[in-house]
């Protein structure tokens, strides 16, 4: 285990950075570590942050405001693994962040006094039992006030019951899953700020529809998925869709967690001829598919991956090739407060945040701190309360769940110009869709 202060935990963003780029560039798991040790010592102490050269002398008015509680805040998350590549961008640099916001804006303001944030983490190794483990740990031997959750619906499906058996809210963001209307009524404090899968996959059958109407794609859709909870439900709402609105699913083909030569699938579904070609993929696979079709030269009209699509590793790596790539979520950057997060992401990470998740997970440990606040103390049932019934004011906007679910997000956006601009919903969109999408540049 590791515990770290306000100045401590800035460090480590490096480590969980590098990590998760090379599991995503690399198409595959990222070297297993072994998960950090329990420290035989205390809790570090925290340490003032120093006086600037150009402020005033300190007063005694200045030193009296200063926080002098802690409230620890733990969680699990795949720093090794499979999942380490979507956890190091979306979710970690974003608890990093905001307990560096939090304890730079004062700390929590709570009825007994002033609180700074102390994160306490270990490293799930992307297995849910491991996961499960040191949940339990950090409640029962760590005595934490507050869990943060994991990353990936398969992680927090595994997680839910000891969440809510121990009396943690769990707001989750990287937990896409049509279940969540059915899990809120057994586990109150579950919440999903990213939405449900049907909400997505909707929105690719409805933005592909428009296309049709538009006369630029025909009616042909190759649909593949990675064979896990996330992708098995995303693609069961999105062939629902297609079917109902009128498509034909010319190949509709799952692949194993960890798959990493997608040059077969893709021969076989060129083949085919698909006007638009969906995955719903993991970082890693999102990251390897576009390789593979220029491999095989396979360039269909639209081109729509899941997760990864909107990481900043993604234009990093495919540069002028990611131009007309869609993919779930995307941005408007003449929203207002967004841009100056992505700002101070990059100033305090040293690295950029995603254009889907990223944002919604920062808001989300907005949502959580503001519903703190005002119940007045470490009430997690109270807490619980106000997050499902409350307004919120946070730098996606004015979050207001609905069922324990956050539905206000932006679902597609298409990589143009070197942003991934938000497509849908149309109403929201902060760009019209290229399509067809040009070709791979060799």
């Amino acid at each position: 285990m590791q515990r770290y202060t306000r100045r401590a935990v800035l460090g480590l963003i490096g480590t969980a950075s590098i990590s998760a780029l090379l599991a995503a560039c690399g198409g595959g798991q990222a070297t297993p570590t072994p998960a950090p040790q329990p420290s035989p010592t205390s809790a570090p102490a925290q340490q003032p942050s120093p006086t600037p050269t150009t402020a005033a002398a300190p007063t005694p008015t200045v030193v009296a405001t200063q926080p002098k509680k802690t409230l620890r805040v733990g969680f699990a998350i795949s720093k090794s693994g499979p999942y380490a590549a979507g956890a190091g961008i979306t979710i970690y640099p974003n608890y990093v962040l905001w307990a560096k916001d939090v304890n730079d804006a004062g700390g929590i303001k709570l009825s007994d006094g002033v609180y700074t944030v102390e994160l306490i983490e270990y490293d799930d190794q992307s297995s849910p039992e491991e996961a499960i483990k040191a949940i339990q740990r950090l409640v029962n031997q760590d005595k934490v006030d507050l869990l943060l959750p994991p990353w990936g619906t398969a992680m927090n499906l595994a997680v839910a019951p000891v969440f809510h058996q121990l009396g943690y809210p769990q707001l989750g963001v990287a937990n896409l899953s049509d279940k969540t209307p059915e899990l809120v009524k057994q586990w109150p404090g579950y919440f999903s700020f990213l939405g449900t899968s049907s909400q997505y996959s909707e929105a690719v059958a409805d933005l592909l529809s428009d296309l049709v109407n538009q006369g630029k794609i025909g009616k042909k859709v190759a649909l593949i998925y990675v064979d896990d909870a996330f992708g098995l439900e995303l693609s069961e709402a999105a062939r629902k869709k297609f079917k109902a609105t009128g498509f034909e699913l010319v190949y509709d083909q799952g692949y194993p967690l960890g798959t990493t030569d997608f040059q077969p699938i893709l021969t076989d579904i060129k083949q085919r001829q698909p006007d638009a070609f969906v995955a719903c993929s993991y970082p890693a696979d999102t990251l390897t598919l576009p390789e593979a079709a220029m491999v095989v030269d396979f360039n269909p009209p639209v081109f729509l991956t899941a997760v990864g699509t909107a990481f900043p590793v993604y234009i990093g790596k495919f540069g002028q090739n990611a131009e007309g790539v869609m993919g779930l979520g995307g941005i408007d950057p003449k929203a207002p407060g967004l841009m100056d997060y992505y700002k101070r992401h990059k100033e305090v990470t040293g690295q950029d945040p995603d254009r889907w998740g990223s944002p919604v997970c920062y808001a989300s440990l907005q949502v959580l701190q503001q519903a703190l606040e005002r119940v007045g103390k470490v009430d997690r049932q109270a807490v619980a309360r106000e997050v499902a019934t409350g307004s919120f004011q946070t730098i996606i906007g004015t979050v207001k769940l609905e069922g324990n679910i956050y539905y206000g997000n932006w679902l597609l956006g298409q990589w143009q110009n070197g942003e991934f601009l938000a497509l849908w919903p149309k109403n929201k969109a902060a760009a019209t869709p290229i399509v067809p999408k040009p070709a791979w540049k060799k």
